[in-house]
């Protein structure tokens, strides 16, 4: 039902208003251009913005083929270009016939012969952004009376059916990584972005606050590693020296070795106030207090005693921010928030502003590894930095060389297989994914429901097309994405695929955390500056649910 296609005739894309836009309003999802352009030097990146911009603001896929070989080269030459885009997206393709662009390509040019183009488009994707878009809607209603006038024709054709060969998504790359771009410019532009709308956004809020120092908890993990460089960024920018960044380490009962110190070199490194805060004894006071198990000496592990560590810390950032008339940097990220994962209140889910909440630990990873690429901050820095990527993800709450002990789990697979077989295995730590689940599979069905609202069947069809080693492909289907690589940094995250029925069981335990039990901690968060589409769940911006909610 949302198949309706729009005819363009070679310059009407080049006119302000060109007949594709009407088109567009009266409902076409797919508008194709039939072109007698001739080629010249510099025509083709024209196009491409042609057809870039027209189908971005159209909310359409926009096919623009224009003539090739055969033509009179008597005055003019040609290049027989084809262009695809869907929504401001190029859609990469497969061409039948010889060409000189290659395989996979996202254009063809210059060809010998006939060539007929294949691609996938997502027709609901269309849909759903013109329903989001209130403004293009305005928009249509002020060309109604041109767009009644637009003549419908009724066609029929055969749909292929998803068993059928080619299967769908035979001529489709899905992202695996929808927040983290697999093309290495495309990357390097998004992570300078978003480390710029950090500290843009804390440079405000500091200039409008009329503070000029902050408050931050360094563990020595992935998050407050970046929103310590964000908040170094801004202090440059400000003018304002780096020890008015007041950082603070907090060991608690599983913080390790390795973590605590690369949290100290960090702070050393960057020269801001380093200071250390032991949360033992005040943790062990609260535990007493209640009653637990652990302050008469039994080794129980419960999310008592884990939440218990993590309210101390927020507990102490926030009386020294007012002690020291500074204000609370958070450090919780997107992926954490979607799953609840963090302490409600007086804990890791609450900050004066908050610089990390709009990036999801993936792209977190990746803007590091840009900071280390671009040398910001020096090469002692840097070796710190270079450590802390190579580490597990770890909340270090739970001290899980007490194997005997009442709650020690979630060490990381990677851990166990090396144990099992006798290799030498790296310090074992409280393993995040082993306990919720790989944030890779996580965020792409964030992205998708939040972003594009997808039901759940397509938006586990798209996963299992994705991560799936298991799910039989066509053979003319085109490669799987490469991973995220930066210039000289070779690939940022690592490779990694999943059996389907893993991939429905994570999708499975992503809607269960983010609609049905933690709506709640998202009905209260700090602010925080969006950096891009997907990517807030503030109440207050894209993400507006309710809790308790159903699914």
């Amino acid at each position: 039902p949302d198949l309706a296609v729009g005819v363009d005739i070679c310059q009407d894309v080049w006119v302000p208003v060109p007949p594709s836009t009407l088109y567009a309003f009266a409902g076409a999802t797919i508008l194709l251009n039939l072109s007698a352009s001739n080629v010249t030097i510099g025509k083709s990146q024209y196009r491409h913005a042609l057809v870039a911009s027209t189908s971005a603001k159209t909310y359409s896929a926009y096919v623009y083929a224009s003539a090739g070989q055969g033509e009179s080269t008597n005055d003019v030459a040609w290049d027989g270009q084809a262009v695809a885009y869907e929504a401001g997206d190029p859609l990469v393709f497969e061409s039948s016939g010889r060409d000189t662009s290659g395989p996979n390509s996202t254009e063809c040019r210059f060809a010998d012969e006939d060539r007929s183009l294949r691609l996938d488009v997502d027709l609901e994707r269309l849909v759903q952004d013109r329903a989001r878009d209130a403004t293009w809607a305005q928009n249509a209603a002020d060309f109604a009376d041109r767009v009644r006038k637009t003549r419908l024709v009724a066609f029929s054709f055969d749909a292929p059916r998803a068993f059928d060969a080619p299967t769908l998504l035979a001529y489709r790359r899905v992202a695996k990584r929808p927040y983290v771009p697999s093309d290495p410019a495309t990357l390097a532009t998004r992570c300078y972005e978003c480390f710029n709308i950090q500290v843009s956004g804390l440079v405000q809020r500091m200039r409008s606050s009329g503070l000029s120092r902050v408050v931050i908890g360094v563990s020595g993990g992935l998050d407050s590693t970046h929103a310590l460089l964000v908040c170094c960024r801004a202090m440059d920018a400000l003018g304002l020296p780096r020890t008015n960044i007041l950082a603070y380490t907090m060991p608690g009962f599983a913080t390790s070795t390795a973590t605590k110190s690369y949290a100290v070199d960090l702070m050393a490194a960057l020269r801001v106030e380093s200071n250390e805060l032991d949360i033992r004894p005040s943790a062990t006071q609260m535990l007493r207090d209640l009653g637990h198990p652990y302050s008469r000496g039994d080794k129980v592990y419960d999310v008592t005693f884990e939440n218990v560590q993590a309210g101390e810390r927020t507990n102490h950032l926030f009386r020294l921010a007012n002690h020291r008339h500074a204000f609370v940097v958070g450090t919780g990220d997107l992926s954490e928030l979607a799953l609840g994962w963090c302490t409600y209140g007086v804990g890791d889910h609450m900050s004066h502003y908050s610089v990390n909440a709009s990036l999801s630990k993936s792209l977190i990873q990746c803007v590091i590894q840009w900071c280390i690429d671009s040398s910001f901050f020096g090469e002692d820095v840097n070796a710190v930095l270079a450590s802390i990527l190579a580490m597990e993800i770890s909340p270090e709450l739970v001290p899980v060389d007490d194997e005997d002990a009442d709650g020690v789990e979630n060490v990381s697979p990677t851990q166990q297989k090396k144990k099992k077989n006798g290799a030498a295995a790296p310090p074992r730590v409280q393993s995040t994914e082993a306990a919720i689940g790989p944030y890779d599979l996580h965020d792409f069905q964030l992205y998708h429901a939040t972003r594009r609202g997808l039901a759940a069947s397509k938006a586990a069809f798209l996963a299992c097309h994705a991560w799936a080693r298991d799910v039989p492909r066509s053979p003319d289907a085109l490669a799987t994405e490469p991973q995220p690589t930066l210039a000289g940094a070779g690939t940022v995250l690592a490779d990694r695929d999943f059996g389907a029925a893993e991939v429905l069981a994570f999708q499975r335990d992503f809607f269960r955390r983010f609609f049905l039990t933690t709506q709640f901690k998202r009905t209260c968060v700090p602010n925080a500056p969006k950096v891009g589409d997907g990517a807030s769940l503030s109440p207050r911006g894209d993400w507006r649910g309710a809790a308790p909610s159903s699914w």
